[in-house]
């Protein structure tokens, strides 16, 4: 094993399923051992046993449902902003020059503090839990688009610029198709965060939602539910990182020259 040597499809697959693999029976030792009491920590099978429960008698599918489309929702309402926003800063000094300080300042903001602020103007609707997953994630995707297209090679925009092409051109065919790859790069990463928003906004105020199922488990003592909703969030979430892989691979095949 060498510093930077490239890992095999089969290796790479192996290896990351031996992690899992382990990290299962250290937690079952753990608990089925009795090192860990139950009530703090529920063993695997407990888990499993909780988990189909809440599919079969609970209606969870309908959480999962539910929280899939307040991440969804909330995620593309922050790229609409951010997307065209990115790229404008990234592309016009004047534009970075008016909107960096604020954006800058706003990304470090804790999505979190607002929740008592967005239940006082939204309720405890929908809009509010979309309106975290918003905050959360668009200054984040702003000053992320900003950097990636302001680092497009200059070399390009002037041989655009020899061969006639307007300012408008330059974005249209230079900056958004050189930075295409590394935009959708970031909006993947920024998808994670987006889920620890929304189980942020449906821990308080909420009637549906993982979030919501995991704060009622808690009252009742049911680490086993608590942890079966976690895990089934990090289900979802890689499987949407796959997706959004391949997505780019199939879009942007340019990326690997």
């Amino acid at each position: 094993m060498r510093p930077l040597q490239p890992v095999g499809g089969s290796a790479k697959v192996v290896l990351g399923l031996s992690f899992f693999v382990l990290f299962v029976a250290a937690w079952a030792a753990a608990t089925l051992g009795g090192l860990v009491p139950k009530t703090f920590l529920a063993d695997p099978v407990t888990m499993v046993q909780d988990g189909w429960l809440l599919l079969t008698r609970f209606d969870f599918l309908s959480d999962i449902g539910v929280t899939v489309w307040r991440v969804v929702g909330g995620f593309l309402l922050a790229c609409l902003v951010a997307v065209p926003l990115g790229v404008m800063m990234g592309a016009y000094k004047p534009v970075e020059a008016f909107f960096e300080p604020f954006v800058s300042f706003a990304r470090y903001l804790p999505a979190s503090a607002f929740v008592p602020l967005l239940i006082l103007w939204a309720g405890i609707g929908e809009t509010q839990k979309l309106l975290v997953i918003f905050i959360g994630s668009v200054f984040q995707l702003i000053l992320m688009i900003a950097v990636a297209v302001g680092n497009v090679r200059r070399d390009l925009v002037e041989a655009a610029y020899t061969l006639g092409a307007s300012d408008t051109g330059i974005i249209r065919r230079v900056l958004i198709p050189a930075t295409a790859p590394e935009i959708a790069e970031i909006l993947r990463l920024v998808l994670g965060w987006a889920w620890t928003y929304v189980i942020v906004a449906e821990l308080i105020g909420s009637s549906s939602g993982i979030g919501h199922m995991i704060i009622e488990s808690q009252a009742l003592l049911a680490t086993g539910q608590i942890i079966f909703g976690i895990i089934v969030i990090g289900l979802i979430g890689l499987v949407s990182d796959f997706l959004f892989k391949a997505a780019n691979r199939l879009l942007f095949p340019w990326k690997l020259a």
